[in-house]
């Protein structure tokens, strides 16, 4: 190896060990479940921002149901390319299927049918998929809006949605009523997201990771 003037850490299974150490120390992770904080851990890891772990609500259920979901095969089913790419296909039990309908060729025309974002009007072409699938949307707070929407006229029911979008436009409204969906409707669906404007395709797909693979 060439002279350098940088001291750092070149082993990857060490950078990933003093990252999770850091997490534990650093985050307050004993308020959350003991599941729950296994998968914060992945999330925190993605941003770098410990104190998200206070933000997080999630269903008692949601990482069990994520992780029977995924060992059983159910596709994946999300927003935005960048969630998509994001999710480490070596990681997933089952060869499960990562979609992705934003960018179907329906799609622009479908989102003036129904007036909304084409994020919005992907999430239309996810009911023939969403049956015990798992949902995870990490840029597009219409497209969490229009599953709910869509969940409240009767559409399959996924086994777990990962609820992240992120911005200043909808997105912690669109988090708190994912939060709210439950209790308001009687409706129980195993979710988790992180209240507020933050979120984004890195913690989306970081969600998924940690259902599919822990830390290790």
């Amino acid at each position: 190896m060439s002279d350098t003037p940088y001291e750092y850490i070149h082993d990857p299974v060490e950078i990933y060990r003093r990252s999770f150490n850091t997490v534990r120390n650093e985050a307050p992770l004993d308020q959350l479940t003991d599941d729950m904080a296994e998968v914060a851990i992945r999330l925190i890891h993605a941003c770098g921002m410990p104190d998200i772990a206070s933000d997080l609500r999630y269903h008692t259920k949601a990482v069990q149901a994520g992780r029977t979901a995924l060992n059983a095969g159910a596709p994946v089913l999300a927003d935005a390319e960048m969630v998509a790419a994001g999710i480490i296909r070596s990681r997933l039990p089952a060869d499960n299927k990562v979609i992705c309908t934003l960018n179907d060729d329906r799609t622009p025309d479908h989102a003036k049918e129904i007036g909304n974002t084409r994020s919005a009007a992907a999430v239309d072409y996810w009911m023939d998929q969403m049956d015990g699938a798992v949902v995870v949307i990490g840029n597009a707070p219409t497209a969490l809006f229009r599953l709910l929407e869509l969940l409240l006229d009767g559409a399959p029911k996924p086994a777990v949605i990962l609820g992240f979008p992120v911005g200043f436009i909808g997105a912690a409204e669109s988090k708190q009523a994912l939060a709210d969906f439950s209790t308001k409707f009687d409706c129980d669906i195993p979710f988790m997201t992180l209240l507020g404007r933050r979120g984004g395709s890195a913690i989306a797909s970081a969600s998924v990771n940690a259902l599919a693979g822990g830390l290790s």
